[in-house]
């Protein structure tokens, strides 16, 4: 039995290699393989011993020859082609360990050229992998170190690789090569400037399974991109509790892309992918008081995100209530001492932005909905908020404190299903209004939710009202001004009644449906 080694993650290829001479396999490797096993003290023959050729090209060809692919190709249950190898005085590769260079974890760490990009590019390595999963009926493809324990297992205990490891080796193996070709293609994009390719290509790389999904007649696993950088929820820490769940990954997700919205400390509560409660306050305590105020019986059992690092007043608070799960991106001692004392919170921590230079590319600036048989894929709705486009339509201007809430609510109405009506007053949401199917209901649902707390408070709507009677109905209530698109045929019949009831009105020109 033989086995060429290539490898360019060198983790447990030493003990593999060992493992493997202990065995009687004979190794092959590349140079640079080579030269590590031996540092180690372990021996292997040079790939140029089965091509006679030497490397050239900077080392770009040296596996590129017959002798290594027919040996790798050729079907063990076909004695014509075992008789043309004879002939040809080339032997049998019975398993081959290669795993493909990275290329999107070196593309995302900083800004690369593109000639210096295209030298990335494993052509080698994807190529025997290739050639070793077509050929699984009779060669193990082994593309990653978590594999070689099942390998040296199974070589152990039956003196050969079984059919079905071979058949999970040689999948692994295209997934590894398709996930490398895909980063590539990916980064291309991007530098041609191609936002929608004709083909679209993914990598997801998985980081465990899920309990179960929305439901628990369902399975469920989490995947994270490989084309994106730090400072997702992707990268979080978990330091406390239980893997998360689905329903609470989505919810966790929504609720820190809320606070990382703004820049001062604020405090998001969500449930089902809505907030329940959204405030800021120059003190994250006060931040999340309000934020609990929006609505404390629907908080029960939600999630909980800051913008800041969580601190032991904060903490406290929260943890006089019931919810499922903490994120932030650190945790004071006393925080952490106040929260693990909470038998089953999910605490987790998200690592910071990445440093200037880094980037994201592929599909990290895309967003994606299923629907049978494909996907609808469309940018991500970004704020895009520019104070200085904003359209006073009303005869009364907004004042400073009224522009301050309305800027706050605009930016929480994005995050809220549509049709969707954030009411915010000092920072702060005081109603919530989502997924109806009429405008005027999310209206009415929001001004209950806030009761009192509607007076003087501010409106925020994610698109335009077809009819006036939302705003009707607001400014009865107390609310003194609103933020909206704009853009309805019956704008002129909206602007009359808030000029009729004194209400000050601005336009964005930018809508935020959320489905």
């Amino acid at each position: 039995m033989r086995a060429l080694l290539s490898v360019a993650n060198r983790e447990g290829i030493s003990t593999l290699a060992r493992e493997l001479t202990a065995l009687g396999v004979e190794l092959f490797a590349t140079d640079g393989t080579r030269e590590h096993l031996a540092a180690d003290g372990i021996a292997a023959r040079p790939v140029v011993e089965l091509t006679q050729v030497p490397e050239f090209l900077g080392g770009q060809v040296k596996t590129f020859h017959p002798a290594v692919y027919a040996g790798i190709l050729a079907r063990r249950d076909r004695p014509d082609q075992l008789r043309e190898l004879a002939e040809q005085g080339i032997g049998l590769i019975d398993i081959v360990v290669v795993n493909v260079r990275p290329f999107g974890a070196e593309i995302g760490q900083r800004l690369v050229s593109i000639d210096e990009a295209l030298e990335m590019i494993d052509v080698g390595g994807a190529a025997l992998l290739g050639a070793a999963g077509r050929n699984a009926a009779g060669v193990a493809a082994v593309a990653s170190p978590e594999h070689y324990p099942r390998l040296i297992e199974e070589l152990k205990e039956r003196g050969s690789v079984s059919p079905e490891l071979r058949a999970q080796l040689a999948a692994d193996a295209f997934g590894a090569v398709a996930a490398h070709h895909a980063e590539i293609a990916a980064y291309l994009n991007q530098f041609s400037g191609t936002t929608f390719p004709r083909r679209l290509a993914m990598v997801l790389e998985k980081v465990g399974d899920l309990r179960y999904g929305e439901n628990p007649h369902q399975s469920a696993a989490f995947y994270r991109e490989t084309t994106h950088t730090s400072g997702t929820l992707a990268d979080a820490t978990q330091i406390q509790g239980e893997r998360p769940s689905f329903n609470n990954l989505q919810d966790l997700d929504a609720a820190w892309r809320m606070v990382g919205d703004y820049t001062a400390p604020t405090v998001a509560i969500v449930k089902h992918t809505d907030p329940v409660g959204l405030a800021s306050n120059g003190e994250l305590v006060e931040a999340y008081r309000k934020a609990l105020e929006t609505d404390p019986v629907a908080s029960f059992g939600g999630i909980v995100a800051v913008n800041r690092q969580m601190d032991g007043s904060t903490a406290r608070e929260i943890a006089n209530n019931s919810y499922e799960a903490v994120v932030a991106p650190s945790y004071s001692p006393a925080a952490l001492g106040i929260l693990k004392a909470k038998p089953g919170l999910e605490i987790l921590a998200v690592p910071p932005d990445p440093s200037e230079g880094m980037r994201d590319y592929g599909i990290a600036s895309l967003d994606f909905k299923r629907i049978g048989g494909g996907l609808l894929v469309e940018t991500q709705d970004t704020l895009g908020l520019d104070r200085r486009q904003l359209q006073v339509v009303t005869k009364r201007r907004p004042t400073l404190e009224e522009l301050t809430d309305l800027l706050f609510a605009w930016r929480a109405v994005r995050h809220v299903r549509s049709n969707a009506i954030v009411l915010a007053k000092n920072a702060g949401t005081v109603g919530i209004g989502a997924a109806q199917a009429s405008r005027q209901v999310s209206v009415e649902i929001a001004l209950r939710r806030a009761g009192d707390r509607a007076r003087f408070s501010v409106m925020a709507s994610d698109a335009y009202f077809p009819f006036p009677d939302g705003i009707q109905i607001a400014a009865q209530s107390g609310v003194t001004a609103i933020i909206q698109p704009g853009g309805s045929i019956r704008d002129e019949m909206a602007i009359e009644v808030a000029d009729r009831h004194h209400l000050a009105m601005v336009f964005t020109g930018r809508r935020h449906f959320r489905t």
